[in-house]
């Protein structure tokens, strides 16, 4: 394995769907991938995962046939997400899952007051994802340091899809598969897809409210914007041909340092459902 810059290797990283048929990776490269998920940090160093590497060519096709129902479910009950298909599976030369353990949240600090169960108890859930969350990276990582790409699937954390996954690979059915990992070569290479300028993520010295988005720049881009900015391989929006048509007056939201130029904060509101209208909604709406 080359010797990289860790900088270098973070921005080669790609969600990558289209892969070269026919190419194998040895174990040993698979398990170096694996030991970057092994050393990623954990609350209380519980180490709440394992790691199941699909290489059988039988199993793979497998959990290819669990992923494209889910893909599936997805069209029928998630109308308007903009998901794609799972064939592409077929052609990894391995799937790593990622098993979150729930036993181990005990681990974490407990509540031995009444009024602070929820304070605890929701803090614990974060830590449990956010430890998950930091070994996918890790593997990802891993995958790109070996000369290799990936992708990042959450569907097995669908309850239906890891059911199915825990009766094909065997864990118990109360863990759950909540990073789907494939791995290949490239079929073709991949642009860079966008990121927020880091001017506008960037804080020092505390929260600036001139980098806030607002309420109404989410909706936009879940409404609007966000199949163009999950699978165009373009880092910039600014070099969109139709980044006029595209953005309209949110251009300078999701381009400038200062996407709220007013600094005005807005109070909390619910966003657990699409609030607007837009070129998602509208298909979300076909029956």
């Amino acid at each position: 394995m080359a010797s990289k810059l860790f900088q270098d290797i973070i921005r080669q990283r790609r969600s990558v769907r289209k892969f070269e048929a026919g190419r194998d990776v040895d174990r040993a490269a698979l398990s170096r991938i694996v030991d970057c998920g092994r050393w990623a940090p954990s609350g209380a160093n519980a180490q709440c995962w394992d790691f199941i590497v699909v290489d059988d060519p039988q199993m793979r096709d497998a959990v290819t046939a669990v992923f494209q129902r889910q893909a599936q479910r997805l069209v029928d009950h998630a109308k308007g997400f903009p998901a794609v298909k799972k064939t592409y599976l077929a052609n990894t030369v391995a799937i790593i899952i990622v098993l979150g353990d729930p036993r181990w949240k005990v681990c974490f600090p407990q509540p031995t007051t009444a009024d602070m169960d929820a304070e605890y108890l929701d803090n614990n859930e974060a830590i449990f994802l956010c430890s998950l969350g930091a070994a996918i990276q890790n593997i990802q990582l891993g995958v790109t340091a070996e000369g290799l790409t990936s992708a990042w699937l959450s569907g097995g954390g669908e309850d239906l899809t890891n059911r199915e996954l825990s009766k094909l690979l065997g864990y118990p059915d109360w863990m759950k598969a909540y990073g789907t990992i494939p791995i290949g070569f490239p079929a073709a290479s991949q642009n860079r897809r966008y990121h927020r300028p880091l001017e506008q993520s960037l804080h020092w010295n505390g929260y600036q409210a001139e980098q806030y988005r607002t309420h109404e720049q989410v909706d936009f881009y879940e409404s609007t914007l966000r199949p163009f900015a999950m699978y165009r391989d373009e880092e910039l929006l600014e070099t969109w041909e139709d980044r006029e048509d595209k953005l309209g007056e949110w251009d300078a939201a999701f381009t400038s340092a200062n996407s709220n130029p007013g600094g005005n904060l807005q109070p909390k509101a619910d966003f657990s459902a699409p609030r607007t209208s837009g070129q998602a909604t509208k298909r979300r709406q076909k029956d």
